[in-house]
């Protein structure tokens, strides 16, 4: 992915005369460096801000808040790889970098490693593998989770297993991908789930949702049920669909309305029913029973 250039900056010798022009009767005399005499009023501070000393047009862009030729800058995400394998470190260090927007900011060959610079170095994503020495990366995400910290840890492993995925789910990851995924939806992933959201790989997720089903009670023998009604009808409308792994692009469409509409229901349901993210919020959707399998 190319990464866009800096704006260039113009190091050519000024084409106006080397001799400066006399000052005609409308002339100011040059500025007072004390601030003080006649031309005080005609101090670099009077001009707009971000302007060129010469002229007065603006050489940066003055701050201000973000308008249409002007977005907000995006913050970049912060990652921490864990991983045994060096090899497969390396690699991943050189793709998230060049994706834009991210940054590895530490490796870690081990579990023990991983949450003592999840600790030190506060990343946004902690990217971890199951297979770890000295302290495995079940027991590296609980105690990650455990700890309180601003840190959310995302599974990237070579084994599917719907146990480990519950696993995972428990010990407070907030998404689970498999090695063989591809790049875009690994940087996505990331993404995601530093935003606060969640994921898991679909072919994992529809196992894992039929699977649940089966299990859980029948709606009318679970206490999860009455939790629901606090919801509003459109706070339900949008946990069956984030229920149904539906992304919220997907239901902005469904519902017609905006993704940032569709980011607040998020958030509203998610607080009224104390939840930490979507993978909570699609277990007490299905747990329940305002979604079964095959509706």
């Amino acid at each position: 992915m190319a990464v866009p250039e800096a704006d260039a900056v113009s190091a050519a010798p000024s084409s106006a005369p080397s001799h400066p022009a006399t000052p005609g009767p409308a002339s100011n005399p040059p500025p007072d460096r004390a601030g003080s005499g006649p031309a005080s009023g005609n101090r670099a501070v009077d001009r707009p801000a971000g302007a060129d000393p010469a002229d007065g047009r603006p050489a940066h862009p003055a701050p201000g808040p973000p308008t249409a030729d002007r977005p907000a800058p995006v913050r970049t995400v912060r990652v921490l790889l864990a991983d045994e394998q060096p090899m497969l470190r390396s690699g991943l260090r050189m793709a998230l970098n060049a994706a834009g927007g991210l940054t590895v900011v530490g490796e870690a060959g081990d579990g023990a490693e991983a949450v003592d610079l999840a600790r030190r170095l506060l990343p946004d994503v902690v990217l971890m593998d199951l297979r770890l020495p000295r302290l495995d990366g079940l027991a590296a995400t609980r105690r990650i989770a455990a700890s309180g910290l601003p840190v959310r840890v995302l599974i990237l492993t070579a084994y599917d297993a719907d146990e480990q995925v519950l696993n995972a789910v428990a010990a407070g990851a907030s998404g689970y991908l498999c090695k063989d995924v591809a790049p875009e939806e690994l940087v996505a992933g990331i993404r995601t789930v530093a935003a606060g959201g969640a994921v898991v790989a679909p072919a994992l997720l529809d196992r894992l949702l039929i699977r649940l089903a089966e299990l859980l009670p029948v709606a009318e023998a679970t206490a999860a049920a009455p939790a629901l009604d606090t919801l509003t009808e459109r706070e339900r409308e949008v946990l069956i669909h984030v229920a149904k792994g539906h992304s919220n692009a997907e239901i902005a469409r469904a519902l017609t309305v905006s993704e940032t509409t569709v980011k607040t229901h998020v958030g509203h349901l998610l607080t009224k029913l104390r939840l930490r993210d979507r993978v909570q919020a699609v277990v007490l959707a299905y747990e329940s029973g305002l979604v079964r399998p095959g509706t």
